[in-house]
């Protein structure tokens, strides 16, 4: 086979060179496929496994997903930002295409033919002759040992069996019967281990009393340093037992300190910040702005529905832990840290949890049960939190605000854009500083102070204050960040990031201005993109809601009404449109969502629906009903009677529509909808009522509020 000119490798195949540390083949005539990516419940795991089995030319039942570890697996960094399809699946693919060289290069040998005259289905490959070699055979003669080299070429668009293919997903299995998540992993000897939290962030330790706790029934240790405090028990209920008795012997000492929850918007305008211009170009006009508004979201919680979870065992020196962690090798980097020995006496496995999207607990479950464990060593512990322990200490999203002005012309179009944004940043994850970050780090004797938040550079696609340019054509821009430097309560990334505040301003204004304008919402939108990509996404919204239909039917007794919302992740990934059917009587019920999305080529329509439909319902569950609530010293919201959430009874139908792009490169669609979808509802409340919404969440409170003019 005669190799092409070498291609540019895509950067985590360049990184991770070796194809063996990809692609295996099994004695029992299966694949071993890894990834540094890991499975968070997005089905990843099954989209890549489509991806390999389609450059193989092998069976997809065929393929074995090889959970992530820190010893084995290419390092591909951190699972987030919706761009594991987009970097580990490019770089899968161009490592499969060269093993499938390889592999035909030996065969060639072996058959006495040319390359190019082998024919392959499902790892078999046949010779004009009719003699065969299957890749089990070939492999311990081909060189897969070897660096990628870009000389393969993937294959071409139509030579794809599986891309594109709505194949079930290769996870469900286990996680029916038990068998995926941490949580149900179980050792040897497993003991089990509860951490006692001080009662708020700043809280204080001044007294302990321990001894009756170390005598209770199956206490196999208890640990204290400095304000961590832990137990370690035979059995699941005694360490609970146990750490509810060790809590009521523990006396804190707590500070008032925290903002006012029903002020978090001011708060946020008024506190001491760092201000940094992102984009100005054309200059402001001199006239005032047609229309202002401001606009805010809550902190929010992940809201997993299992706690955080973690198991740990030290033995001969050496520290293996099991985690959810979205980062495994940065959360092996600061547990060497946090424990004092060396990275590579660490071993982190990757085991499925409750899905977060974004930065929750996980990685903090780990260090307690490494600590815990090493108090018992030989004997692994599983630690998990219970959910006074989740909501109490998981990082929030963070709470933002923005205020945005726009000048239109004499035609009614946009003629300039001035936003200022209030955030913190964003980045608290493990790995990056030379303090651990990881909650009872802080809590040791010696005292590892919380690494201050980071942001991706904005021109890098940014995190606090990613999408906050509107994606529109707009001949002048101004946007401000206020980057604040005081933080009272604990944040990191959440789902979507700042896409979520700063596309439901984008969206929720340019709804105001078409209202100014006296042009339809699709229309005005529609005028100030040029991109067809992106226009076809919002006409395929539009058609397949009927759009023009429900804007102009009566709408009876209830007032009902419908709204969109657009965006493109990043302004460079995937685009998408969400259009919003409400009826509003004593609450906002949306009755029908549809969502147009062009994310690239599409690996699997079912799995990019199912990513669509889940961020569409989650950002409508954040947009109508949760707030993290706290007083002056600690949060209050500690259950889900504390912290509603969207239920089974009031999801809404999600219709999405997905425009395939078979030539383009593939894009993840995780967090695309999340701003779309909050605009869409706040829109259609408006199309029913009348009345703006500015302020997340839309409770009833609020909207009785804006009804009455308050």
């Amino acid at each position: 086979m005669t190799a092409a000119v070498p291609a540019a490798l895509p950067a985590s195949l360049a990184a991770n060179r070796r194809l063996d540390r990809w692609v295996r083949f099994l004695p029992d005539g299966t694949v071993a496929v890894r990834s540094g990516k890991v499975e968070l419940g997005q089905g990843i795991a099954s989209a890549l496994a489509q991806i390999a089995a389609d450059e193989l030319d092998v069976a997809y039942s065929r393929i074995r997903m090889i959970p992530a570890d820190t010893a084995e697996s290419p390092d591909e960094g951190i699972t987030a930002g919706s761009m594991s399809v987009e970097q580990s699946g490019s770089a899968l693919r161009q490592a499969c295409a060269e093993v499938r060289y390889e592999l035909l290069e030996a065969a060639a040998d072996l058959l006495d033919v040319h390359p190019m005259d082998l024919d392959v289905e499902d790892g078999t490959v046949r010779a004009p002759t009719g003699k065969t070699l299957n890749y089990w055979q070939l492999a311990e003669k081909a060189d897969l040992g070897r660096a990628a080299d870009g000389r393969a070429r993937p294959k071409s668009v139509d030579s794809l069996r599986l891309v594109g293919r709505p194949l079930p997903r290769l996870d469900i299995a286990a996680k029916v019967s038990g068998a995926a998540f941490v949580h149900d992993l179980e050792l040897p000897g497993m003991l089990h281990g509860r951490v006692v939290r001080p009662p708020s962030y700043r809280a204080r330790l001044v007294s302990l009393v321990a001894e009756p706790v170390r005598a209770m029934p199956g206490v196999a240790a208890l640990v204290r340093e400095g304000r961590f405090l832990g137990v370690v028990a035979q059995r699941e209920e005694q360490a609970i037992h146990a750490m509810q008795a060790l809590a009521k012997h523990a006396g804190w000492e707590e500070q008032a300190d925290l903002p006012n929850v029903e002020a978090v918007p001011q708060f946020l305008r008024s506190a001491r910040a760092q201000t940094e211009t992102l984009c100005a170009t054309g200059g402001r006009p001199a006239d005032a702005p047609s229309l202002s508004a401001c606009y805010s979201r809550p902190y929010l919680f992940h809201g997993s529905i299992g706690p955080a979870c973690a198991v740990a065992w030290w033995r001969d020196g050496r520290l293996q832990v099991w985690s959810h962690s979205q980062s495994i090798r940065p959360l092996r980097r600061d547990l060497a840290i946090a424990l004092g020995v060396d990275e590579e006496s660490i071993l982190v496995h990757h085991a499925e949890g409750a899905g977060c999207y974004g930065h929750n607990g996980a990685d903090d479950a780990a260090l307690d049960a490494a600590l815990l464990a090493r108090a018992v060593p030989g004997s692994p512990v599983r630690v998990q939190w219970m959910r006074e322990d989740e909501f109490g200490w998981e990082p929030l999203g963070p709470a933002m605000a923005a205020k945005v002005e726009g000048w239109l012309d004499d035609s009614g179009k946009l003629a300039a854009w001035r936003c200022e944004l209030w955030s913190n940043r964003h980045i608290m994850r493990p790995g990056r500083d030379a303090n651990p970050n990881l909650l009872a780090a802080w809590h040791l004797d010696r005292g590892f102070e919380p690494p201050a938040p980071i942001d991706v550079p904005f021109e890098s696609g940014g995190t606090s204050h990613r999408n906050i340019v509107p994606k529109y054509d707009i001949p002048r821009l101004e946007i401000v960040h206020h980057v604040l430097q005081d933080i009272p309560l604990r944040t990191s990334t959440l789902r979507s990031i700042g896409c979520y505040l700063n596309h439901f301003a984008i969206e929720s204004f340019m709804d105001e201005l078409a209202l100014s304008a006296g042009v339809d919402p699709v229309e005005f939108r529609l005028r100030h993109l040029p991109d067809p990509r992106e226009r076809a996404v919002i006409e395929a919204a539009a058609k397949k809601a009927g759009w023009d239909t429900l804007r102009s039917a009566a709408r009876g007794n209830a007032a009902r009404g419908t709204g969109i919302g657009f965006g493109r992740y990043k302004n460079t990934a995937a685009i998408a449109a969400v259009i919003a059917e409400v009826e509003v009587a004593a609450t906002v019920r949306v009755l029908r969502f549809v969502a147009a999305v062009d994310c690239g080529r599409v690996v699997n329509p079912d799995g990019v629906a199912n990513q669509i439909e889940g961020g569409v319902v989650q950002a409508a569950s954040w947009t109508l009903k949760e707030q993290v609530r706290f007083d002056r010293t600690r949060i209050t919201s500690r259950t889900w009677e504390d912290y509603p959430i969207l239920s089974f009874s009031e999801a809404p139908a999600v219709e999405v529509v997905l425009i395939d792009r078979p030539e383009e490169p593939s894009f993840g669609v995780g967090e695309v909808v999340a701003g779309q979808t909050a605009a869409a509802i706040a829109n259609a409340v408006h199309d029913a009522l009348g009345v703006r919404v500015r302020d997340l969440p839309l409770t009833r409170e609020r909207l009785v509020a804006l009804i009455n003019g308050s």
